[in-house]
């Protein structure tokens, strides 16, 4: 293979997590912020309830103290109060310069109403380096062919970064998830991509269906690298060796923010690609006071676009919780590092202990294959407060007699208290009992 230097960027990336780059940073952000202030009235009006004007941010402190963090639940108020007509949400949010859009996303609305991601020129400029960013470092270069199975239908991963891939030089395979697992499958084979974009949870159900649709294994594709995001599997140790040993092939982690996962051969968390294009911070969930960007820090993360026009709005948050690495990757690579805890709607308090379905995910991951890895956790009142035991629909394996599953019922239990101080109540059912998904996966069932 010829020689290709580390970073699709090099004047950026090797300034990545430097002081240096907070100076880049700071300029960035207090031009972003009167740029808002003055052309678009939702922000205004927001800075001016807090007192903040371009006049009073002076310093970081100022920034920190002054400029109010936008949740999901104020985001859903201010959508209600434009009658959720999307039209008027991006009049309000961009301003004049919605005028120019030349692409609207929008997250899943699967706990609400759906958060736009708006793109004009500047935001697909700034999504386009970062796509570049992320397949560079996973070995996807110009020229290479890319299946995208990722949702095609509103999400940035869909149309967007088919836009972005192709600005990049690659080519785009854009059958997306919606097509379904047959022709994913089909098309892959058919055209020979190197690599493919998908959902851990639809990279695993195509291990499972390869076999009846293909009459062969998933590696019979010779896919060479899997760039999985939208759900936290990937990064989940027990998830990332099953699809690697099932594709073999090299799983790269990517999103909630700028990041992508390197190669190195335990998972590291992803490399944040981004301080110039978008500032993230970490603040506490309950108080939003900051949290330092120190090594073992974990808080939510909170975004301000820098680059584009308002892609990922200024001091916003999804509810990511996050766990930060400052210190060198032994990848040798820039940025620092980030693993996605959970989500703050997704949590669960049981007995004071706070619970995200992704630890449930990887102790169960852990006796695969004598369980199937599906599993549901069953909710009988609205969350957080779980009154205990927690209880878990889940797939026993293929072959497993009904004599053995006692047995593995105290194994996981045990190993779910040794790991995360929970001792579930198990109902075990058929394996393929549950349903597959090849968008994001569904991990809780409500009763209530």
């Amino acid at each position: 293979m010829e020689d290709r230097r580390p970073y699709w960027n090099m004047e950026m990336e090797t300034k990545l997590n430097t002081p240096g780059m907070k100076e880049v940073q700071w300029e960035r952000l207090r031009k972003k912020f009167g740029d808002l202030y003055e052309t678009a009235p939702f922000w205004k009006s927001r800075f001016d309830r807090a007192g903040a004007t371009p006049d009073s941010i002076k310093t970081w402190e100022d920034y920190a103290k002054r400029v109010p963090i936008l949740t999901k639940d104020q985001f859903r108020e201010f959508a209600a109060g434009c009658e959720f007509d999307m039209v008027k949400i991006l009049d309000g949010w961009m301003g004049e310069a919605a005028k120019g859009l030349v692409c609207v996303a929008s997250t899943s609305g699967t706990t609400g109403e759906p958060t736009p991601y708006p793109l004009d020129k500047a935001d697909l400029a700034l999504w386009t380096e970062y796509t570049a960013r992320l397949l560079w470092r996973s070995g996807v270069f110009p020229g290479d062919r890319i299946m995208q199975a990722f949702g095609l239908s509103m999400f940035l991963a869909g149309v967007p970064i088919c836009m972005c891939i192709a600005d990049y030089g690659a080519c785009t395979i854009p059958v997306g998830a919606e097509a379904g697992t047959e022709r994913v499958l089909s098309y892959s084979r058919l055209f020979k991509p190197k690599a493919m974009m998908c959902t851990p949870s639809f990279a695993e159900y195509m291990s499972e269906k390869a076999e009846e649709i293909l009459g062969a294994g998933v590696d019979s594709l010779n896919i060479e690298t899997i760039i999985c995001g939208g759900e936290p599997g990937a990064g989940i140790p027990e998830v990332r060796n099953k699809i690697e040993n099932a594709f073999n092939a090299k799983l790269f982690d990517m999103g909630a923010g700028l990041g992508c996962s390197c190669d190195y051969p335990e998972y590291q968390g992803m490399h944040w690609l981004g301080d110039d294009l978008v500032l993230m911070e970490l603040v506490n969930q309950d108080t939003h006071e900051p949290v330092p960007l120190e090594d073992g820090a974990t808080g939510m993360a909170v975004f301000s676009t820098l680059a584009g026009t308002n892609l990922l709005g200024f001091r916003q948050t999804l509810g990511d919780i996050m766990e930060v690495f400052t210190s060198p990757c032994p990848c040798g690579q820039t940025g620092f590092r980030y693993k996605v805890i959970g989500r703050t709607d997704d949590m669960l308090k049981i007995k004071g202990v706070m619970i995200y379905p992704p630890a449930i995910e990887g102790v169960v991951n852990r006796f695969v294959p004598r369980v199937t890895g599906e599993f549901r956790i069953v909710l009988d009142e609205p969350p957080p407060r779980v009154v205990p035991p927690l209880k878990l629909k889940v797939e026993y394996g293929e072959g497993i007699e009904e004599g053995a599953l006692e047995a593995l019922t105290d194994e996981i239990t045990e190993e779910m208290h040794r790991s995360i101080k929970i001792r579930p109540k198990i109902t075990w059912i058929p394996p393929k009992t549950l349903e597959r998904f090849v968008k994001k996966k569904k991990l809780i069932e409500k009763t209530y």
